[in-house]
């Protein structure tokens, strides 16, 4: 299924976004690397999805209800064996903040390689229509709001300033005794979301936010471990 199709899909399925599956499938059909992951429907199905990938894994419920899957519950992390995982689920499908959802499934992934957690982001503007985000993760954007924009289409020169932009770009190049990061990797990323024939111009009508976060950053590499896609209302 190609770009266009997923969000005709989810359009078709009166949904308001893309699920995390679809989403990361959006950012797989741009180059932008993901985790590789199989769905089930319940516990049941476990078994077989396991056998095709490498833990730890990470489970995720899948739900057009549960925006924040974390805040539900419906997130669990460092699964090593089958009957992890299957706990895991049957554990999400009893809690209060589930039950009352309609459950698309249950995703499994293989958990991304430590690094730094980077946000990358976009959305429509009624004025400037798309616009480009990047920004550190964890405190430095749910707290300092250390973010940077620019108007869509930008050039590679255009996500190097972003970034050089940020009150915590040293992070990315291994201040106080961290790891640096690759800016090449991250500058990729911009280009395929927010570049002259990235996700956020080829489907500027469809698309009205967009957030990859994280996208784990290592010395050699990206990984989109979590991406939301709003649709637009027409």
């Amino acid at each position: 299924m190609n770009a266009q199709e997923l969000i005709t899909l989810a359009r078709t399925q009166q949904r308001a976004a893309l699920d995390e599956q679809a989403g990361k499938s959006l950012l797989a059909a741009y180059g932008v690397a993901v985790p590789q992951s199989r769905t089930v429907k319940n516990a049941g199905e476990v078994d077989i999805a396991f056998a095709t990938l490498k833990p730890p894994l990470v489970v995720k419920i899948m739900s057009p209800d549960i925006l924040h899957k974390s805040d539900a519950g419906g997130v669990k992390v460092g699964l090593q064996s089958a009957a992890d995982v299957k706990d895991a689920i049957n554990t999400m499908a009893a809690s209060p903040k589930i039950q009352g959802a309609r459950i698309d499934g249950y995703l499994l992934e293989e958990m991304a390689p430590a690094g730094q957690e980077m946000v990358i982001g976009g959305l429509r503007d009624p004025q400037f229509g798309p616009l480009v985000m990047v920004g550190l993760g964890g405190i430095f954007v749910e707290v300092l709001r250390d973010v940077s924009f620019r108007i869509c289409p930008i050039t590679r020169l255009d996500a190097a300033e972003m970034l050089n932009e940020l009150k915590g770009v040293a992070i990315l190049d291994g201040a106080r005794g961290m790891k640096p990061v690759s800016i090449d990797a991250i500058i990729d990323v911009l280009m395929k979301v927010g570049g002259e024939n990235g996700l956020l111009m080829r489907h500027a009508d469809d698309v009205a936010e967009a957030d990859i976060n994280p996208l784990i950053v290592s010395g050699n590499g990206a990984v989109a471990v979590d991406a939301r896609f709003i649709l637009s209302t027409k």
